[in-house]
Formats: C-alpha cells, sequence, structure tokens
C-alpha cells in the first residue's frame, strides 16, 4: 500500500528562524515517515514564500535516506534555465519525482514566466530527465479529457490530481488515463481542516465517516495515494498509525 504525505516546508517569515522552523518541521517528518510510504514536498503553496523544498529534503534524506521523496515544481515564477536547475538539484539530492505545475499567484512582485507545465514536461523529456526522475503533471479531480491533448501528448510518468472528495472522481480518472499513474489527492477530514476544505470548496462530511475504507477504496483503483492535512499533523499521524495496523 503506498500512502504519501503532503508536507509544506515552513514559511518564511521575518523575525522567525528559518532553520529552527526548519529543525522542527524535520522531526515531524521523522515521525510520520513511519507510518506513511513516501511523503510529497510542497513548493510556496498558496504563493507564499517557504523553504525550499531542495534544502529541506536533502536534510531528510541524510535522515531517513530510504524514504522517498517527490516535490512540487512551480513554474509561474521561475525562468527555463531556474527551472533545469531546479530539476538537477532535486536529482543530485535523491528524489523520486516532481510535479510540474503552475502554482498559485506570488505574493511578492516577480512576473509570471509564462511558462506551460506540459511544454516544461516534454522538453525535460527531451533532455531525457525522465530517465532519472519521474516527471508528473497535474489534473482538474473532472477534468475534460478532450481538452488535455497537450498534458497526454507530453507523456509525463503520471498525475496528481487536484483534491477528490468521491470514488466516482477516482475511478474516472483511472478509466480515462490508462498508462499514466494516477496519485489522487485527499484532505483528511477533521474539524483543524475545515477552512481548508472551504477554500477548496469540498464537502468533508462526503466521506469523513469510514475515511479509512474511502482511503482503501481509493488505493484499490490507483495503487497510490496522496494525503493533506495542512492544520491537522497529530489528527493524520494517528490516523495512519490506525491504518498500518489494519492492513
Amino acid at each position: 500500500m503506498t500512502i504519501r504525505y503532503e508536507a509544506n516546508p515552513p514559511k518564511i517569515i521575518p523575525g522567525v528562524d528559518t532553520d529552527e522552523s526548519i529543525l522542527k518541521f524535520i522531526e515531524k517528518i521523522k515521525i510520520i515517515s513511519k507510518k506513511c510510504d513516501a511523503i510529497h514536498l510542497t513548493e510556496n503553496v498558496l504563493g507564499y514564500q517557504r523553504a525550499s523544498p531542495i534544502d529541506v529534503g536533502r536534510i531528510i534524506k541524510k535522515e531517513i535516506p530510504n524514504l522517498p521523496i517527490t516535490t512540487s515544481l512551480r513554474i509561474r515564477d521561475k525562468s527555463e534555465e531556474e527551472v533545469l536547475e531546479f530539476v538537477k538539484n532535486c536529482i543530485a539530492v535523491g528524489f523520486s519525482g516532481i510535479l510540474v505545475l503552475m502554482g498559485d499567484s506570488s505574493h511578492t512582485e516577480k512576473q509570471d514566466s509564462g511558462l506551460i507545465p506540459s511544454t516544461i514536461v516534454r522538453k525535460l523529456r527531451e533532455k531525457r530527465f525522465d530517465s532519472k526522475i519521474d516527471l508528473y503533471l497535474s489534473i482538474s479531480n473532472k477534468p475534460n479529457f478532450s481538452k488535455i491533448g497537450k498534458k497526454i501528448q507530453a507523456r509525463p510518468k503520471g498525475f496528481m490530481t487536484q483534491v477528490v472528495q468521491n470514488i466516482e472522481q477516482v475511478q474516472n480518472l483511472s478509466d480515462n488515463l490508462k498508462g499514466f499513474s494516477v496519485i489522487p489527492i485527499v484532505l483528511f477530514p477533521s474539524e483543524k481542516n475545515e477552512k481548508s476544505a472551504e477554500f477548496l470548496n469540498l464537502d468533508l462530511a462526503a466521506y469523513s465517516q469510514g475515511f479509512d475504507e474511502f482511503v482503501k477504496k481509493i488505493h484499490a483503483i490507483t495503487g497510490d495515494v496522496l494525503i493533506t492535512s495542512p492544520s491537522d499533523f497529530s489528527g493524520l499521524d494517528k490516523f495512519l498509525g490506525k491504518i498500518r495496523i489494519q492492513t
């Protein structure tokens, strides 16, 4: 059973010791890594500046060398040269995969690069980077499959979804993306994550009852699932311990 944990590196906040924040973050990863199979590090989620996933990942690989790590690569505020440097660093650190995405609008004054995720993946494949690291693209939880031709033609390793909230969404994605890995993202249902659910327009009640069975059904379809819990680390940690015992 492949269960991934989505982890947001600490924000860079004036007056707050970033190195200390990173150390606290690493300690959490050490705890939860005993109950999951891999982690996914985000990059500047919601456009806020955060510690580099590469810097954080480098520490994690030293502390937990056998833990697979994937990371997000937001291209909205990077040049092609910066994208290539990011990818090379991921390979050097030992990451297993990269999710190439546009990324949320930045809270800085930096202008959008104009780069397109599917085009970046295609160019990385042309340079044979896909032989050294898995490349993923993001996809809607209910896409119009007639309009994702460029993503399909880019031939990524697979797709990480927007947050899903029912089995039908997962089955539809799996049925229409044959030949690609599909990694559904699920928001852990808890009171602490209600604001995130509202932001994502999710109905936690739709799957909060029997969440363990919900996760197992998703995994039975795709063989992979990524769980995010931005405001409830301890709740998810307990859940992962429980589901590990069950399996």
